[in-house]
Formats: structure tokens, sequence, C-alpha cells
């Protein structure tokens, strides 16, 4: 799934973006300043930026000026429609600029278009993903709400082994018999269950009442979300 960030101040204006985009199939998520923004870009793993040009603690112009090393695609966002401003954006290497007020169909089209032209590949085929988890299968890592899960070798190989059987149940020797410890040890009942306890803790919003991985009793776990 394609992963958009928008940097807009406007909380109205930037729901209405998320929701707009999330509708189309876009994984969108929003920050509302410059911090908050960086913030969001160090830890997710933004394909296409939205970027409004006027923001509360900072410029929009000079933010994309400092992250230009990171290649992300970029569509400026401002009521700002004066030539100067818009000869400016591009110059710094601006993808696309949509001035306000617009149209939403208008706005879907220039973000498909810029995708299309800038080659960003949609993910989707190389991760598998319940509720707000996902595994990036190429890179072998998990992402919970975009961040991403600081796992073990063998909370991965757990885990991965989970969402590949969503809506099955897998007893506990289905599951020691497809992992090994780091030293290709066999991994015993015991272990087993603290590893289980620690990925809820780790991808759950509630532990105790996992939406998840799931526990049937007398069986053993059913991956649901």
């Amino acid at each position: 799934m394609i992963q958009i960030l928008i940097i807009e101040d406007d909380r109205h204006i930037g729901e209405g973006l998320q929701f707009l985009l999330e509708s189309e199939g876009y994984c969108a998520e929003l920050a509302m300043s410059v911090s908050e923004g960086r913030e969001k870009l160090e830890k997710g793993k933004t394909q296409l930026l939205i970027l409004d040009v006027n923001l509360p603690d900072g410029s929009g112009f000079e933010f994309f000026q400092k992250i230009q090393s990171k290649k992300i695609p970029v569509i400026f966002l401002t009521a700002l429609d004066e030539e100067k401003n818009i000869v400016k954006g591009f110059n710094l290497g601006a993808d696309e600029y949509i001035t306000k007020p617009f149209r939403p169909r208008e706005l879907v089209s220039r973000v498909k278009n810029v995708i299309r032209l800038t080659g960003i590949e949609d993910s989707r085929k190389q991760e598998l993903i319940i509720g707000n988890v996902s595994i990036h299968l190429e890179e072998k890592v998990a992402y919970k709400n975009g961040k991403q899960l600081e796992l073990t070798a063998l909370e991965y190989k757990v885990l991965l082994l989970f969402f590949e059987n969503r809506g099955r149940i897998l007893t506990r020797n289905q599951i020691l018999s497809h992992i090994w410890d780091d030293s290709g040890n066999f991994v015993n009942d015991n272990t087993l269950t603290v590893y289980i306890k620690r990925l809820r803790e780790k991808i759950e919003d509630n532990p105790y009442e996992p939406d998840i991985i799931k526990t049937v009793r007398g069986m053993g776990y059913k991956i649901g979300g």
C-alpha cells in the first residue's frame, strides 16, 4: 500500500485529505507541523509527501530542502497562488503544486499522476497486513501504525508464521516444528509461551485482550485482525 504523508496545519483540510486518499486505497498519515512531519517521516516509510508551504513552525519550502536527500516525491499545497511561489516550488524540485481551494477529484487525479510519473511502487504484494500491523517481506521487518517494531529474529519468525496462516488454527506443536533459535536449537514449549507474550505486547493494542494473536482454548492460536 502506497504510503502518503500529509503535512497540513489546517485540521479540517488535513483530515479531509486523509479520508479522501484512504478511500482511494492509499495509506495516508497526517502531521500538522514541521516538527511532527519530520518525526513521522523518520519513523515511517513515506513514498509521497503532500506538503503545505505555510506551517506554524516553519516553511514547507525550507523543510523540503532539508529532506531532499531522501528523494521523496512532493506535492506542494498552498493558498499562495502567486507565480513566484509556484516557480520557487518547481525550482526546488516539486513534482506538483496545488493551490487552495482545490477540488477533491482534481487532487486525487494529480496524486495518481505523480505516482505514475515518479514510478512509485505499490508495496502491497510485498506486504502481509493484519489490522494496523504489517510485515515487509523483502526487508524482513514489521511495522505497527507505520512505526518499525523491534523484533528478535525468532519473534519475527513466529509473527511471519502467524501472518502466513491467517484464519487458520495453529497448534503449539505446529509452531514449534517451524521455529528454531539463532543457534539452530529447537525451541521448547515454555520458551514459545514467552515469545508469544512478547509479541502480543508489541503488536496488540491491548495484550490482555488480543485482536491479532488469539488463543483457541485446547487447540492453539488463531490469527485474526
